[in-house]
């Protein structure tokens, strides 16, 4: 843990020394914002359901933003091999990484708390599914993070590092909503590899463990194929 928290601050440092934290946060909380207050003024309906639906899709573009720098912007620059000749492994680098995409990821949510306030004010929402919502938002992002550190692995090219992380996650979102068309012996495998199918059975309010193992499991996958991707130096 020594070890991964210099890597964590200097990128957490990176993010906020420069314009793109606040550019995507201010991004990420103009469109949050506009679907609930649409939905609160237009609708005259005090709930989250409009944020809770639309930022999964905006994950799919902001995610891949904030980590395609992590690992391919080190290798264009070189010091990635810095990095290789310190006392710290391959995984240690990764999770130091992950932990500081998954910061600003957090930070934006957080921002959007007065929202879920708001309501509790104003109306009165199911507090159980607010939870639980966030929860599901949080692990949605988790996964998505990781996808997007494996991305910035396998390329030095930051644009082909988030168009890489865009595919994988928009893929895995898009399952969901196609099963209709799937044959129905493949429906069940395909539903489980949805990352949209877990996020909407968290977001019912119904918390099952089938759904936390999906997430933890595709974390650890994409983090265990971000270690091999750097440790295919070794190989050439």
């Amino acid at each position: 843990m020594k070890k991964i928290l210099p890597i964590f601050r200097r990128e957490v440092f990176a993010y906020f020394y420069s314009p793109v934290a606040y550019i995507v946060i201010s991004v990420f909380l103009i469109i949050t914002g506009w679907f609930f207050t649409s939905e609160m003024f237009l609708s005259n309906e005090s709930s989250l359901r409009s944020v809770f639906s639309i930022i999964p899709f905006i994950f799919i573009f902001f995610v891949p933003a904030i980590t395609m720098r992590l690992l391919s912007e080190e290798r264009k620059s070189g010091t990635i091999e810095l990095l290789f000749t310190m006392p710290i492994s391959d995984l240690e680098i990764i999770l130091g990484k992950y932990f500081a995409g998954l910061s600003l990821l957090t930070v934006a949510l957080i921002f959007t708390l007065p929202f879920a306030i708001s309501i509790v004010f104003l109306g009165t929402p199911d507090i159980g599914m607010l939870i639980t919502g966030y929860l599901g938002l949080i692990l949605m992002g988790a996964s998505y993070v990781a996808i997007g550190i494996f991305a910035s692995t396998v390329s030095r090219n930051q644009v082909v590092a988030f168009i890489v992380a865009f595919a994988i996650i928009f893929v895995l979102w898009l399952i969901n909503k196609f099963l209709m068309l799937i044959p129905p012996p493949f429906v069940p495998v395909l539903q489980y590899l949805s990352i949209d199918y877990h996020y909407e059975n968290i977001g019912r309010g119904v918390i099952d463990s089938r759904d936390i193992t999906y997430y933890l499991s595709l974390i650890i996958f994409m983090l265990s194929l971000a270690k091999l991707s750097l440790e295919s130096r070794k190989w050439s």
